[in-house]
């Protein structure tokens, strides 16, 4: 599995820094779903972590985006968001079947969302949501948050897809 996955600017200003190390961690996401099939993107293979399939790991991610952005950042209604499901647990890890194309559409215009939003406002700028510990924190501070777990899951991503067919690679 080779990629052109490209690092962000060696001399970039913050934000520039911050959305490119983003970008590039969802990118890598895309990436390690590129040519599975709907049957192993919802395989799991991990015994003990049922939930944790290439399919979820991209709802999932879906999810984190809406949750740190619109509902955290920008005040928005968290009961859009299965995350908070309190009746199923992960219920933002769950696919419903769905296919795989169609879990990345919707991975990708949330992406371009949460771009959106940064645009928008400036790094300084805090969180909106008043039930939330970290909705406090500033724009700064969320983008290191979903760097960090962006990263993390790319990193289980990496896992998943060598455990399914044996493809490894690394940008």
């Amino acid at each position: 599995m080779s990629s052109e996955l490209e690092r962000p600017p060696l001399q970039a200003d913050e934000r520039t820094a911050l959305i490119g190390w983003l970008d590039l961690q969802r990118q890598i996401l895309r990436w390690k779903c590129k040519g599975l099939s709907d049957e192993d993107a919802r395989r799991p293979v991990i015994p003990t972590s049922p939930a944790m399939t290439m399919a979820g790991l991209i709802s999932h991610m879906r999810w984190t985006e809406h949750i740190w952005l619109e509902v955290v950042f920008l005040g928005g209604d968290k009961k859009q968001n299965p995350a908070f499901d309190e009746s199923s647990k992960n219920a933002d890890w769950h696919t419903d079947g769905r296919c795989l194309a169609e879990l990345l559409a919707e991975y990708e215009a949330q992406c371009a969302r949460s771009n959106e939003i940064v645009a928008a406002a400036d790094l300084d700028d805090a969180g909106r949501h008043p039930d939330f510990r970290d909705g406090s924190a500033n724009l700064r501070w969320m983008l290191i948050h979903l760097v960090e777990e962006t990263g993390r899951h790319a990193g289980h991503a990496d896992i998943v897809r060598e455990l399914l067919d044996g493809t490894k690679g690394y940008y």
